[in-house]
């Protein structure tokens, strides 16, 4: 995620650290060569051109290009804001645990220990599943030795450990029944996370409902400059790289936000966030906690 302060005017103008810029410049540049050609032609063979259409079409259907395209970009950043709640509703969950651990097993640390390293292997295993990685590997250092060897979803092989563990202490009488209900309670709410977070990444956007808008902005602006050229004449480039740099650029960053769970410029800080829940988990078992992450030029992964 782009991390950085607001930009003044010199900035705006020649920033290219979290803008979409280098995405689109290929189209955009390509997009303006063409209208280029297209100027070209009509002052050299005017008689092909007969009739301009003038801008007035061209508005009305980019009035209804503008609207479709900022209902895409709104239901992309639905999920994008949806996924960092989800986590930040993880690092609630986390601190919660941690605190009630730590209050109901002082007399069990074996136990209260496994508790909380199972919370952060919980973690490691939902980063490393959301982004494509070896769950097994992510939350194997949190664990006993092979224990989530062989599970078809580590992370939810974690949560059911944690469990077992928590039901083996009621049975023990460590806790009542009444504790274990809460504590219970707070692992269904990390699998809660977890399946949402699974269904925003297993369900993209309807392709067609992008290849709709895709569609149209290309020939949006491969018309534009026969609409154009008529009254700017060698301005239509310019304006043509504008439109598109602004229509292409937004579908750019829709698409970016549309999975929140990668590593684009745009996406969420799982990396960050996922130290963080390791920091509250060794603050608790009282570990050294390691630092934040923090931005690397601009970009707080």
């Amino acid at each position: 995620m782009i991390v950085r302060p607001r930009p003044n005017l010199l900035a705006i103008l020649f920033t290219l650290r979290g803008s979409i810029l280098p995405q689109v410049a290929p189209t955009v540049l390509g997009l303006a060569a063409f209208a280029c050609l297209v100027v070209a032609a009509e002052q050299r063979w005017p008689e092909a051109f007969p009739v301009t259409a003038g801008i007035g079409p061209f508005t009305l259907i980019g009035l209804a290009l503008s609207i479709f395209l900022s209902f895409r970009n709104n239901a992309c950043y639905e999920r994008w804001w949806e996924a960092r709640k989800l986590w930040g509703g993880l690092i609630v969950e986390a601190r919660g645990l941690a605190r009630t651990l730590n209050a109901l097993l002082p007399g069990d640390d074996v136990l209260r220990r496994a508790a909380l390293r199972r919370v952060a292997g919980f973690a490691g295993g939902l980063h490393a599943r959301l982004r494509g990685a070896d769950e097994a590997a992510a939350v194997a250092p949190w664990l006993p030795p092979g224990e989530a060897a062989g599970a078809l979803c580590p992370t939810d092989a974690v949560l059911a450990r944690l469990s077992a563990d928590l039901a083996e202490a009621m049975r023990r009488g460590v806790i009542g029944d009444v504790l274990f209900g809460v504590l219970e309670r707070k692992v269904a709410d990390l699998s809660a996370i977890q399946a949402a977070c699974e269904r925003i990444r297993s369900t993209p956007l309807p392709f067609a409902y992008t290849l709709l808008l895709y569609r149209t902005a290309w020939l949006y602006c491969l018309f534009l400059p026969v609409g154009l050229s008529g009254s700017l004449g060698w301005a239509t480039p310019a304006a043509v790289a504008l439109v598109a740099y602004t229509f292409f650029g937004l579908d750019a960053l829709g698409d970016e936000l549309e999975e929140p769970f990668g590593t684009d410029p745009n996406d969420l800080p799982l990396d960050a966030m996922l130290r963080m829940v390791e920091a509250i988990v060794l603050d608790a078992l009282g570990e050294p906690v390691p630092e934040p992450l923090r931005p690397e030029n601009f970009l707080l992964r």
